[in-house]
């Protein structure tokens, strides 16, 4: 099969297309042909190494993992002997998270519980740009934010992976939400179902006299305690992702900052949870939960995707079809 592989640390140069062994399934597998694979920040950051702890985890000196790529959708070729919970044509998308990756393929194997079926009505990259983001977006709000319907919440970054499905998840939450996000990319928040919208270029939220019950920050660039401004007292301050210098802020001072706030501050990472991917399913089906794509691109064009997020130029999910030629169309 093809795929995209890497063996040292670096930038998307490092990453190869390349024929290699199709994987087999063992026992309480399944084999899925890929069809679509969405490109997450964590593929970035493990092809880099960087920070420091991603090689203390995957591998100090060279990558242990060959084939990146977690948020995955495609049908199932063949299934283990163990496996009863689906078989062969089923249409699954999931998360390898947490089972070895190898997404950027034509083939992977996966444990069922990775996988949730996919709905008729929803596209295979579409499908496919779910899992990692929407994952965060939903246990950050409900597992470390806390929300409750009639709370108010801001979500920074509003108009990224994680962002776009966090106002959708929000507002079906019952929540208030407002949205921050830069110009070109107000009417689409809006669209989503943001209660109001900020223009960071324009406005800065922490500045504000508006106090919110929860800040889902997914573009943590400005230190914690700044953030710390615009949370209404006894509220939640949760950090998805963001700079380096950030995330070591929430990691090493959240406790304190949180006893001499009076503000509670969360760093926050998501895990792959099947009857979490099941709820995102089902909102997702019913077209409660919309994915929103920037641009697609081939396998062989994984390196220029993974190139494309870095810019920060993107919006939505980055996603690669594996069955279909690249149609990235503007912005309409």
């Amino acid at each position: 099969m093809k795929a995209i592989v890497y063996e040292r640390y670096g930038g998307p140069e490092v990453l190869e297309l390349r024929e290699v062994e199709a994987p087999v399934p063992e026992d309480r597998e399944v084999l899925i042909r890929l069809a679509a694979a969405g490109v997450a920040t964590g593929d970035r950051l493990l092809m880099r190494g960087k920070p420091f702890l991603v090689r203390a985890v995957f591998g100090l000196l060279r990558p242990r993992l060959r084939i990146l790529g977690s948020d995955i959708a495609g049908t199932v070729e063949a299934v283990g002997m163990e496996v009863s919970s689906l078989q062969a044509g089923d249409e699954v998308f999931g998360s390898t998270a947490d089972a070895g990756f190898g997404g950027f393929a034509e083939y992977v194997c996966a444990p069922p519980e990775a996988l949730v079926v996919k709905p008729e009505t929803l596209a295979f990259e579409e499908a496919a740009a779910i899992p990692g983001s929407a994952l965060a977006a939903l246990q950050g709000l409900r597992d470390a934010g806390g929300l409750e319907e009639g709370q108010s919440v801001l979500v920074n970054g509003a108009s990224g992976g994680v962002g776009t499905f966090a106002v959708q998840i929000a507002k079906a939450m019952g929540a208030e939400v407002t949205g921050v996000c830069s110009t070109p990319n107000v009417e689409l928040v809006r669209s989503l179902g943001a209660d109001r919208v900020i223009d960071y270029t324009k406005e800065d939220f922490r500045s504000e006299e508006a106090r919110y019950d929860l800040v889902l920050d997914a573009a943590a660039f400005r230190t914690v305690w700044a953030t710390l401004r615009a949370v209404a007292p006894g509220g939640t301050y949760v950090m998805l992702g963001g700079s380096s210098g950030t995330t070591l802020q929430a990691m090493a001072f959240g406790k304190l900052l949180s006893i001499v706030t009076g503000k509670r501050v969360v760093f926050f990472i998501s895990k792959p949870v099947h009857k979490d991917l099941e709820t995102l399913s089902d909102m997702a089906e019913v077209e409660t939960l919309k994915p929103i794509i920037d641009r697609r691109f081939r396998l062989a064009e994984v390196p220029e995707a993974i190139r494309y997020l870095e810019s920060g130029e993107s919006y939505g999910k980055v996603v690669v079809s594996m069955t279909e030629k690249a149609a990235n169309a503007p912005r309409g």
